[in-house]
């Protein structure tokens, strides 16, 4: 089902305000069956494939209310069986991260302080026994300490976080908002501007939007991507061949240092599109850049790769699952705007969603990444 062919007169609205309309809000006065799309869990695109995804049984649950503040940096920590996620500002210095307990029946959502505490942690990963955090705030006072844009590592065995990388050459980083640990160890790490705009950090972006390679051995930092608007969302695919980015330029804003930040606006016409690139050899450089998908709702914000290698993005109020080719198959859809999403559970065919205002849960046959 792509609706490819509608009847006339159809119309979906454009916004310049903070969001935009959903394709179930489509008008389409002379298909009355149109207005069913937005009650559904669930969006079949490619019948076949789809299907696969959904297996005979998938269920859609939301399971925790949460505040309007933007809830990012799901990490799956396996040992314990918990996942640990991040609730940005409001309110302004917020430093508990959260955690669903997914031992307990239902699982249960409590807070969780780090010691030291992690200040607004927007994209998050698991690698060698740590949660690896991008840390997007900073302020010279927060919690009693000085804190700056940073990459960190949270042990959750002895509740120690550690430092690993707070600059570029004495440039404070803008965001650090999505990252991943490629299996030799580097860290790759996108850095648009949305903690200026978002009001998380007290200084204007200093470097250009960008994305880094990060050694952590050496301590070296190198620049591999800065073609993109503002790069959000990055994922490495199982073959380690292949890399995804996405820029989501069509939310932006003013980085005048002169002006207070003022928040970011959505513009349909800008960028909202996720990127493929090839990875070379040695895991050291980006070729081939191409166009895979523009999002059809909002921006891709939360990105990872399956098991399979579908793509899956967080985009407006909802989940949307591409093939390799950047074909459409499942939308997952929620009444929340979704920021980011992990697999979790034995066999990692549980898929925790969360974001602005809801955490909610997918059982389907789709499976996850292990990350070790």
């Amino acid at each position: 089902m792509y609706a490819s062919v509608m009847p006339y007169h159809f119309f979906r609205n454009i916004s310049n305000g903070t969001s935009g309309p959903t394709f179930g809000s489509t008008s389409v006065p002379n298909d009355t069956s149109f207005g069913l799309i937005d009650k559904a869990d669930f969006l079949v695109f490619d019948q076949q494939r789809g299907l696969e995804i959904l297996g005979s049984n998938p269920s859609y649950d939301f399971v925790f209310e949460v505040s309007e503040a933007v809830h990012e940096a799901p990490v799956y920590v396996p040992s314990q069986n918990k996942l640990y996620l991040s609730q940005l500002a409001p309110p302004p210095g917020y430093l508990p991260q959260l955690v669903v307990d997914l031992n307990q029946d239902p699982p249960t959502l409590s807070e969780y302080l780090s010691d030291p505490p992690v200040y607004a942690p927007n994209g998050g990963t698991f690698h060698d026994g740590l949660v690896y955090w991008g840390a997007s705030g900073g302020n010279n006072s927060i919690g009693g300490t000085e804190q700056r844009v940073s990459l960190r590592t949270l042990d959750p065995a002895t509740n120690k976080t550690n430092t690993l990388l707070n600059n570029y050459f004495g440039y404070y980083f803008n965001t650090i908002d999505d990252l991943f640990v490629h299996p030799n160890g580097d860290v790759w790490l996108t850095d648009p501007q949305y903690s200026w705009f978002n009001k998380l950090t007290d200084t204007p972006p200093q470097l250009e939007s960008a994305t880094y390679r990060f050694t952590p051995s050496t301590g070296a930092v190198r620049l591999v991507e800065d073609s993109l608007l503002q790069p959000n969302g990055i994922a490495l695919a199982p073959n380690n061949r292949t890399l995804y980015i996405s820029d989501t330029g069509a939310a932006s804003g003013s980085i005048s240092p002169y002006t207070p930040a003022q928040g970011s606006t959505f513009n349909a016409t800008g960028k909202r599109t996720i990127y493929a690139f090839d990875l070379s050899d040695d895991a050291t450089y980006l070729t081939n850049k191409r166009s895979l998908y523009l999002a059809q709702d909002w921006t891709p914000d939360g990105l990872k790769v399956a098991s399979n290698g579908y793509v899956v993005a967080g985009t407006g109020k909802g989940v949307d699952v591409l093939s390799e080719q950047g074909d459409l198959l499942v939308r997952v859809q929620t009444n929340y705007t979704v920021q980011n999403f992990a697999w979790v559970g034995e066999g990692l065919k549980e898929f925790w969603l969360m974001g602005q205002g809801g955490i909610s849960r997918v059982r389907w046959e789709l499976q996850g990444q292990e990350l070790v």
